[in-house]
């Protein structure tokens, strides 16, 4: 019987204290129950130690795949390069700052194993502050409202996809986009897990508050019409309005109610009107800035250095290639 390869994907960002213990808890709970895998650990351009820490990781175990992006892609962009290089028969992403259990991963990989091609660790509960979760609960409300009814009320961060489903991300090749939208968009058979979030213990979060708003615009703007349909009601509420308003003023001049034009009236209509179209031209400026970015063709990410450790039997040097792209 075939054995099943698990590939790991860390995508790491500012972590060099975490990556250690992150390894010794895989190593401990997830590796040693495993038959066969490889652990791809993505450098999403960290300006601290977290490379040397990872090439250490890799002098531990030669099942240790590691790729350095030249700069900062975000974490869309990581998993996407760790999906790209990753040889397993399904894939699991594991965060960097441990603050989801790492046993979830064996758990996961049994319900890809009933026949799910895409497994998510849903969070029953999350211990953080109270802003944090009225954030996450905030955008997972407005995708289920506005995008993917699909989404779990709670959402996901953490998610197991097979062969299958990897294929169809890199034939998307998106950008300005959410990878945990698009699995969800591609309508795989999938089956859920649950478990707490816990608080962070080492280091500090770089999931800042614009990250997080970029996050909710393109999921929005990526998996949505409703801003679309939004401009188009509005416009047509205020044309409905302006005839209405016209044939008044019409009837009230031929009736001689109307002596002197209203300043005040004028003023606010027209600031108010200028408003609106500044704000509907905004919302039409982000669609055309995405579709702009995506006719230019640049690589979602750019792999600096690849590194990965050969099989014993070969010369036994590293592998190593320079500004590679996808």
């Amino acid at each position: 019987m075939k054995v099943s390869k698990l590939s790991i994907i860390v995508p790491v960002y500012y972590n060099e204290h975490n990556l250690i213990p992150l390894y010794e808890d895989l190593k401990e709970k997830v590796l040693r129950q495993l038959e066969d895998y490889e652990l791809v650990m993505v450098d999403d351009g960290s300006g601290d130690g977290s490379w040397e820490k990872l090439q250490y990781l890799q002098s531990l175990d030669p099942n240790v795949h590691l790729l350095k992006l030249s700069r900062n892609f975000g974490s869309h962009a990581a998993i996407l390069a760790g999906l790209n290089h990753a040889s397993g028969d399904c894939a699991v992403i594991k965060a960097a700052d441990l603050q989801e259990p790492s046993e979830i991963l064996l758990e996961m990989f049994a319900e890809w194993k009933k026949g799910n091609n895409v497994v998510l660790a849903v969070r029953g509960d999350r211990e953080e502050s109270v802003f944090q979760k009225a954030f996450s609960n905030l955008y997972y409300w407005l995708v289920r409202r506005l995008a993917l009814p699909n989404m779990p009320k709670t959402g996901f961060d953490i998610f197991l996809i097979d062969r299958k489903v990897i294929e169809v991300l890199r034939l998307m090749d998106e950008k300005n986009s959410a990878i945990t939208l698009q699995i969800l968009w591609s309508g795989f058979q999938t089956s859920t897990i649950s478990y707490v979030r816990r608080k962070r213990e080492i280091g500090r979060s770089r999931w800042t508050l614009r990250k997080k708003i970029k996050l909710v615009v393109d999921s929005i703007v990526s998996f949505s019409y409703v801003p679309l349909r939004f401009m188009t009601g509005i416009g047509a509420l205020f044309f409905l309005g302006s005839i209405i308003w016209g044939l008044v003023v019409f009837v009230s001049k031929l009736t001689g109610n109307i002596q002197t034009p209203g300043y005040t009236t004028s003023l606010i209509f027209q600031l108010f009107s200028s408003g609106l179209i500044m704000f509907t031209l905004g919302l039409l400026g982000e669609y055309i800035w995405r579709t702009l970015d995506a006719a230019r063709n640049r690589p979602p990410y750019i792999v600096e250095v690849e590194k990965k450790e050969t099989a014993p039997e070969t010369s036994g040097r590293e592998d190593e290639s320079e500004t590679k792209g996808t």
